[in-house]
């Protein structure tokens, strides 16, 4: 069957540029004129703002500040407390001051936070080391209390603020000068200097790699078909978006649906087939599956008006159809990975409306479907954020990658405690298989990236049934079809309690699971590695509903790998196995173009 809605774009014409939301609407029957409209030269002017403040709006974060700034002034009792707590956190400091020595009593202050591995040397247990530690510490704790709880503070302003705060203690933290170090002076005093050299070898190594717009260091001991990303396949299917591979079978017999995995558009696809010890696909197809992959094209500035219905056009639909021409007859098993997850859903909820079996099951990988409770950074976006973010990309036609906005996440763990072991410590931490691919990112079209933003994160259309397709409107509850719900512990990009509203949104049986782990390490936890462990539940229609903290306490973990018990329900939701079919279709127009991983997942 063929997929997707090319009749609606030839009556209706192409799809259009995205649309302005800075000019305000008109009443009926009023034409607009030259200043309802933006002046080329103000976007070109916040555009090249917007490269000074890493893409932040100043209007937005100015608000915020002003928002906190005025209710906190209106709150003398809350100043008198914070007021009386930097006076206690002062004398503490001044009286263990006093009382310290080298020789002195070990310190009896806080003790470092258990997320916070900064302070937990041995080193950071001496004078004067410990009173420095310590008063960050108590001034981190400190801002935290100022930052929040103001009455009259918005939810979305508060959490900006504390967000911003956290960002400044990260910078001015102890560990990342040498003279509040004792770890980076003990190393300098043993290796006599060398280790500062080192360290502005590294600096300069890496000013030259971002000038020149190349990979980090050591990325290019992980190729994409040399290295990593080695399940043998061959590309099926090839258009202007993506690329389809399908893998070659490693049993005698397969399941009879294939699996068709959608990638976020924002990465490339071979996380999910990193080493063969750690690959999800190389899992699968050992497992007895027919598997297919997207493969996105890395877009410039000509893919510009490129925009989510064009995803899942070019995307999820083309793929369909290619894969039910190479595998005739049979529904096929979706997978969906972060905002391919998303995708996804798009296309399940399109494609129940269209009266379509086209799929046997959906799995949602780490992907939210309500926007309502996102992650930290996505509280920063709002009309004002996201109208500076067009201008941007209106210059160039895309977005950059998103990887430095999402360091900001754990600043301290992803980018200070990187720079103190690459620049102070002169030791470059070496390069691992999902360091150098999350350097392999791809930019974003300017449409989709604006429609998502704006329709999925702000106005949070999909989840309250508003999102257009075709002209009409998808709704989640359509979707008749078993699921299965991954989420991540730990995740900063799609939490965990978001990703769990998938039982108010979809109609039919859903399977939710909780693992251990982040958004990416998370997901990639074959059978074997060490610390992994999960929660598992399965719901139907007449299970009652429970609060996320409710379930989490009453479902027992379970150690070890997820991917078993995905198989298993892949298995339960199979039929017979059967012989495996032909790499493409050329009969079909589908014939094999090249192995695998293809041409795409190689763009820069």
């Amino acid at each position: 069957m063929q997929h997707g809605f090319r009749y609606w774009t030839a009556c209706c014409g192409p799809t259009e540029s995205p649309p302005d939301h800075t000019a305000a609407e008109l009443p009926a029957g009023q034409e607009p004129d030259e200043t309802d409209t933006p002046n080329h030269l103000d976007r070109l002017l916040r555009a090249r703002l917007a490269r000074s403040t890493l893409s932040m709006a100043p209007a937005s974060l100015m608000l915020a500040g002003l928002d906190w700034a005025i209710h906190l002034a209106l709150s003398p009792a809350k100043c008198h407390q914070l007021g009386a707590k930097g006076l206690r956190n002062a004398i503490r400091l001044g009286r263990q001051f006093l009382r310290s020595s080298a020789d002195g009593p070990a310190w009896d202050g806080l003790e470092p936070l258990q997320q916070d591995p900064r302070f937990s040397s041995h080193a950071w247990q001496r004078w004067p080391f410990n009173l420095i530690a310590q008063g960050f510490q108590l001034n981190q704790q400190w801002w935290h209390n100022a930052t929040t709880g103001i009455a009259g503070v918005s939810r979305r302003h508060e959490r900006m603020v504390a967000f911003t705060a956290r960002q400044w203690l990260d910078m001015m933290s102890p560990v990342n000068f040498i003279a509040t170090n004792p770890e980076a002076l003990q190393t300098t005093l043993q290796q006599r200097g060398q280790n500062l050299l080192g360290g502005l070898s590294c600096l300069l190594e890496d000013w030259e790699h971002a000038l020149g717009g190349k990979p980090p260091p050591g990325a290019e001991a992980f190729r994409p078909g040399h290295e990593v990303a080695l399940t043998p396949g061959r590309v099926v299917y090839r258009n202007r978006l993506i690329e389809l591979l399908q893998y070659t079978p490693q049993t005698e017999q397969v399941y009879p649906e294939p699996i068709l995995i959608v990638p976020a558009w924002l990465m490339k696809y071979y996380i999910l087939d990193l080493f063969p010890t750690n690959s999800l696909v190389n899992y699968l197809v050992g497992q007895g599956h027919t598997v297919f992959m997207i493969s996105w094209h890395n877009p410039d500035s000509g893919d510009r008006d490129l925009g989510l219905e064009d995803y899942l056009q070019l995307g999820v639909l083309d793929a369909l159809n290619a894969i039910h021409a190479i595998v005739p007859d049979t529904p096929v098993h979706a997978t969906g990975y972060c905002l391919g997850g998303t995708l996804l859903a798009l296309a399940a909820a399109y494609l129940a409306r269209e009266h379509d079996a086209s799929l046997a099951s959906a799995t949602l990988l780490a992907a939210q479907t309500d926007f309502a409770e996102t992650g930290v950074l996505m509280q920063f976006i709002d009309d004002s954020q996201l109208s500076y973010l067009e201008d941007l990309m209106w210059e160039q036609g895309y977005l950059d990658t998103m990887n430095g906005a999402l360091q900001l996440l754990r600043s301290c763990d992803l980018n200070w405690s990187r720079q103190v072991h690459h620049y102070l410590m002169g030791r470059r931490q070496p390069m691992n298989e999902l360091v150098a691919w999350n350097a392999d990112a791809t930019r974003m079209p300017c449409r989709i990236h604006s429609e998502y933003l704006r329709r999925l994160f702000l106005d949070n259309d999909l989840a309250e049934g508003r999102y257009p397709i075709g002209g009409r409107p998808v709704v989640l509850r359509d979707i008749r079809l078993p699921l299965f719900v991954v989420a991540t512990e730990t995740d900063h990009v799609a939490p965990w309690h978001s990703v769990y509203q998938s039982h108010l949104l979809t109609h039919d049986d859903v399977h939710f699971l909780l693992a251990s782990g982040g958004h990416n390490t998370g997901i990639v936890s074959e059978p074997g590695s060490d610390g992994s462990h999960y929660r598992s539940t399965h719901a139907t229609n007449d299970t009652p509903y429970q609060a996320p903290e409710t379930w989490f306490a009453a479902t027992a973990p379970v150690v070890g790998s997820w991917w078993p018990a995905w198989a298993a329900w892949l298995q339960q939701h199979s039929g017979a196995l059967t012989k495996p079919p032909a790499l493409g279709a050329a009969e079909r127009s589908y014939p094999p173009l090249e192995a695998a991983p293809g041409r795409y997942v190689l763009e820069c």
